[in-house]
């Protein structure tokens, strides 16, 4: 499969993702918490966990919103920016769980944060842009 495929499909999947579920922590924390075998916390915590999602759901939107709209060059910055974000969020909560802040049912988080980052990587390292096209390396 193209290089560039590949990255249309996890720009596809990442975004659509990561859209869904901040969408859903935005406005149905109650339901989405469950599905991910995490504990309900109590209504103030709640709140922060939908401005959360925000977030989440904006980041899903960066990958969605270079898919369809913004191009091949946008879809190679946005894979680049989105690595910053996943290294942040996998990396706080990675340590939040070693430090015992969240619980082991969170560990979905940063085991997709870093498995993204390193697809992410991969792809960027065979992407290659010559007078605005893109091209990809034999992988």
């Amino acid at each position: 499969m193209p290089t560039t495929k590949i990255a249309r499909l996890l720009a596809l999947v990442a975004g659509s993702l990561d859209f869904c579920t901040g969408t859903g922590l935005i406005f149905f924390p109650k339901q989405i918490l469950p599905l991910m075998r995490v504990e309900i916390p109590h209504n103030e915590a709640l709140v922060y966990l939908s401005f959360v999602g925000a977030f989440v759901a904006a980041v899903g939107g960066c990958y969605l919103w270079a898919l369809f709209r913004g191009g091949l060059a946008r879809l190679r910055s946005t894979l680049e920016l989105t690595i910053l974000f996943r290294l942040s969020a996998g990396s706080f909560s990675a340590v939040a769980i070693w430090l015992g802040w969240l619980s082991s049912a969170w560990v979905s988080v940063p085991a997709t944060d870093f498995a993204l980052v390193g697809l992410q990587l991969w792809l960027l390292s065979k992407l290659h842009f010559h007078d605005g096209q893109a091209s990809s390396s034999a992988a």
